[in-house]
């Protein structure tokens, strides 16, 4: 392989073996991207950096379309409220990835949690089953779908039916407003 270089004094040429080459390339573009402040690869690419999203907390309370207030109670049960005023109502939500979150019941101290036959509790300690996608709708209320579970390739989402009572997630789909909630501050 060789290479041809053209400059004020004349035109250059240089061959090398095919590992030198490579080894050559991959350090010029390393230390070039390095000093242009970039990063990526060998193209030069610019690698979007997501970390300003991550870790972001909110102290929400999330109303359903249905009127009710989500909680996650002392013993890890989900359910709805009335109550405007039920501490257990109060959720930290923590942004965990781009578009990913964490809701935790700041009374209870359990995570929203979705299982994989799509069953809605409170988890004492994060796992994977508390991660939730989170996805302002068109109406504006937001919905929150299990990260990892699906059923039959379909999203299951959080939802509360019309008595408050948790809904199975396998039950559930996006335009349902009974998963629907609007995320009020506390």
């Amino acid at each position: 392989v060789c290479e041809i270089w053209k400059s004020v004094e004349g035109v250059w040429q240089k061959c090398y073996s095919r590992t030198v080459l490579y080894q050559w390339t991959f350090h010029y573009w390393s230390n070039h991207l390095r000093n242009s402040g970039r990063t990526g690869g060998p193209l030069g690419r610019h690698v979007r950096s997501y970390n300003h999203l991550q870790g972001d907390v909110r102290r929400r309370k999330l109303f359903s379309f249905q009127k009710f207030f989500l909680r996650i109670d002392k013993n890890g049960r989900v359910n709805g409220t009335k109550s405007k005023d039920d501490p257990l109502s109060i959720l930290e939500i923590t942004s965990v990835d781009v578009g990913v979150v964490a809701i935790k019941g700041l009374g209870s101290n359990y995570y929203l949690a979705i299982s994989t036959k799509g069953e809605l509790y409170g988890a004492k300690e994060f796992g994977i089953d508390c991660t939730l996608k989170e996805r302002i709708e068109e109406n504006g209320y937001n919905t929150y779908a299990s990260a990892e579970w699906r059923n039959n390739k379909r999203q299951m989402f959080v939802g509360l039916s019309v008595q408050g009572r948790p809904l199975r997630g396998k039950k559930t789909r996006r335009r349902n407003t009974a998963t629907h909630f609007l995320p009020i501050m506390v």
